[in-house]
């Protein structure tokens, strides 16, 4: 292809000046264009971090059962004990979602159980995180709709169990919906396989599918705003198929087992510009690669075309000299296609020819993150909106005059009712080991067969809490992932994160970035959670009516725990009859950012919820001992529509009713609607009363008794609030009414 290159024509491909000026200076020439189509991939934002990574290398990354420090594989890697490792990561595919959000959502699913297997793990659970607008408009429903068919339609063909996840709504997703997907695999530890290129004159195999035009400049579209002309870029959008991806998964660890593999890497994210790259740099090798070799769909691809195709369920592999056929053997019994396209050298350059032309010629090492790839640290300021915040008056709040009326409306809302409508279209249980279906318990729960453990899992993040405050709001994620693990019996160790925020080059969305990553480290040392990596998404915002409209700040958290015996799993419904309600934790006059305040007094922005990372550590600690010991009988903490749905919650799973009392010492609606963090409902059996007060009375952790469990009638300062199976038609059928609208 003889397009002659200017600034103007990298400009086209998303690079700046500087960036172009920059390039020339690595090559000590002008490059062709099919070295600047690579360049501006691997600099775009989606693949080079290269307005985030000063701020990601502030996280902490180090642990006594981390395996490897993050950004060093394709997934982070913790020692789960007897002999087995936990390979994790959570990524966005939000602007392919929002274009074309079928297979938008399913590629992002296969993407992320492809970076789990080419480490050498099995995938044995998914979980999701995912934000949608106004849920009465019907664009958002389409794109629910479809996101939600995607992420089923995969996961549920390709044989793992999407065993959890979190679903929001929220105006400024209107455009710019988010969705995470979050896989989980377990491995031998010393049976994993690294991203590596090693060994010169070793082979490198394309596997899988043909390469086709489906994706190309995918990364440089994640890396752009959504405008009006955003759905002419749906080549950008890959295709999936979860029939050849299961096939590529039993074939790849199949094929690490016969020790042919010395490194794999995913086709992501750039495809084979990046798995080249960034295998070769991690290798400090390079590679001479055929172009004309790869399989293609289409004829007559461009060199360009091939090298940045995006098409799914492909994977570079660096085999063993002399270990070809036993490669060969194990892809082709499994009918897939292994192609040799190249091999290992040792000049650190990545040499790409179609036929006997050399069309590109660039130094592996400077295509990647941690190498020649830029690095930018932008300016920040404090958003002018927080003023806004800061003139909230709880004073101004009127108290409901009709507590039940306030209660079902608060009850209804979208983002505090059961999602059944959306995880029944999920396989849950498929391999049989997901252990928290019907959702009872606070964190999914997938055992590990062969031992007595459990993967206690979740995603968290309340973004109207981060947006009130990035610092806190970030906190309350991390620390609201760790107490759903502690409640459901499990002991947090590590996290993994995508951060969703608007344009980077705006100083108040950047504000936001950086607030929130210090609020993660902070909390994620204190709980002795470290991040084992993620992915950042930037430029999720959109030209609105009235200006640019980025999303609420939502740095996604995924978080993994280990129940060491799964019969000390904890569920949140109460059990039976007599058994004691308490509260541990404190309760403030506190509405911060309550769906209280957005619902029933139309207040959409207020202060995040009042929380202490020392006292929700203090409550963590001491909620395990209570565990351990056999006290607790149930435990589901405060989050969304604060106590009274909680207690609803805990109410419905086995159609137990409820009497309790508020304290006269806060306001009511604070006391049952507040979503102040670091409180957990708990139910004790009444012989055991006495021994679980005196542990929290010696121990300093702060309770209140709120009342019993009784009928199936809920009862609260002895005003009746209905039947618990009146409350549980709501809950169940809201969402799907709400679809179906």
């Amino acid at each position: 292809m003889d397009t002659k290159v200017t600034v103007e024509t990298a400009k086209r491909l998303g690079l700046t000046e500087e960036e172009f000026k920059s390039i020339e200076d690595v090559l000590g020439r002008k490059p062709n264009f099919t070295e600047l189509s690579i360049y501006s991939v691997m600099w775009s934002e989606h693949c080079s971090y290269k307005n985030s990574i000063l701020w990601l290398k502030t996280l902490p990354r180090q642990g006594k059962r981390m395996l490897v420090e993050a950004g060093e594989e394709n997934a982070g890697l913790v020692d789960i004990g007897d002999g087995l490792a936990c390979a994790f990561k959570i990524e966005s595919h939000n602007h392919p979602s929002a274009i074309e959000p079928y297979q938008g959502a399913a590629t992002g699913v296969g993407g992320i159980h492809r970076d789990i297997f080419t480490m050498g793990a099995r995938p044995i659970a998914a979980l999701n995180s995912l934000r949608f607008g106004d849920i009465h408009l019907d664009e958002t429903r389409q794109l629910m709709k479809g996101v939600v068919s995607g992420i089923g339609d995969y996961g549920n063909c390709f044989g793992v169990p999407t065993i959890g996840g979190e679903v929001y709504f929220q105006d400024c997703y209107n455009r710019n919906i988010i969705v995470n997907a979050m896989s989980i695999g377990v491995v031998k530890k010393g049976e994993t396989v690294s991203a590596i290129a090693e060994g010169v004159g070793n082979p490198v195999f394309i596997v899988g599918s043909a390469t086709g035009k489906d994706g190309i400049h995918g990364a440089t579209f994640a890396s752009a705003e959504l405008t009006g002309e955003s759905a002419k870029s749906l080549p950008s959008v890959q295709v999936g198929d979860p029939f050849q991806e299961k096939l590529l998964l039993e074939a790849s660890l199949e094929a690490i087992q016969t020790g042919s593999v010395i490194g794999m890497q995913d086709m992501g994210a750039a495809g084979l510009s990046c798995s080249s790259s960034e295998m070769s740099a991690r290798g400090e090798s390079g590679m001479r690669i055929q172009l004309d070799q790869v399989p293609t769909r289409q004829p007559n691809m461009e060199p360009f075309e091939v090298l940045l195709s995006e098409s799914q369920e492909r994977m570079l592999v660096v085999a063993k000299k002399g270990m070809e056929d036993q490669l060969l053997e194990v892809y082709t019994k499994w009918d897939l296609e292994c192609q040799k396209i190249g091999e290992v050298t040792d000049t650190g350059r990545l040499e790409f020819y179609d036929h006997a032309e050399k069309v590109a010629d660039i130094p592996a090492d400077s295509l990647v993150l941690g190498g020649g790839a830029p690095v930018y640290k932008r300016n920040y300021k404090k958003p002018s909106y927080l003023k806004n915040i800061s003139k909230y008056r709880a004073a101004n709040i009127k108290m409901p005059k009709d507590w039940v009326v306030t209660a079902r409306k608060i009850f209804a809302s979208p983002n505090i009712v059961s999602k059944k409508w959306i995880y029944e279209q999920y396989d849950s249980t498929v391999r049989t080991n997901t252990l928290n279906t019907n959702q009872q318990t606070a964190a999914a729960i997938v055992r590990i067969k062969g031992t007595k453990k459990a993967i206690a899992a979740t995603t968290d993040c309340n973004s109207s809490y981060v947006y009130a405050d990035p610092y806190i709001g970030t906190m309350i994620a991390v620390s609201e992932a760790a107490r759903n693990i502690v409640c459901s019996g499990g002991d947090p160790i590590a996290i993994t994160n995508c951060l969703n925020f608007g344009n980077p080059h705006d100083p108040e969305v950047y504000w936001q970035f950086v607030q929130a990553i210090k609020g993660m480290s902070e909390a994620c040392k204190k709980l002795d959670t470290p991040v084992t990596g993620g992915n950042v998404s930037f430029y999720n915002q959109s030209e609105q009516e009235h200006g640019k409209n980025p999303i609420y700040p939502t740095p996604t958290i995924g978080m993994i725990g280990i129940i060491a015996d799964t019969a000390h799993i904890v569920t949140l419904g109460f059990k039976e009859e007599g058994h004691q309600i308490y509260m541990i934790g404190t309760p403030h006059n506190d509405m911060g950012s309550s769906e209280y305040l957005k619902i029933i007094h139309q207040v959409p922005h207020s202060p995040a919820p009042k929380f202490e990372i020392d006292e929700e550590y203090h409550i963590q600690q001491n909620l395990k001992k209570l565990i351990k010991k056999g006290l607790i009988r149930s435990a589901h903490d405060i989050t969304e529509g604060g106590l009274f749905s909680s207690l609803l919650e805990c109410c419905m799973i086995h159609n137990l009713g409820a009497e309790i009392e508020t304290d006269y010492n806060f306001r009511k609606d604070a006391y049952l609607f507040g979503e102040s963090q670091s409180r957990i409902i708990v139910s004790t059996q009444r012989e055991m009363e006495d021994e679980l007060v005196n542990y929290l009375n010696s121990h300093n952790v702060p309770f209140t008794r709120l009342g019993e469990v009784k009928g199936t009638n809920i009862r609260i300062d002895d005003e009746d609030f209905g039947t618990v199976s009146e409350w549980r038609e709501l809950y169940d059928n809201r969402l799907a009414n709400l679809m179906e609208t």
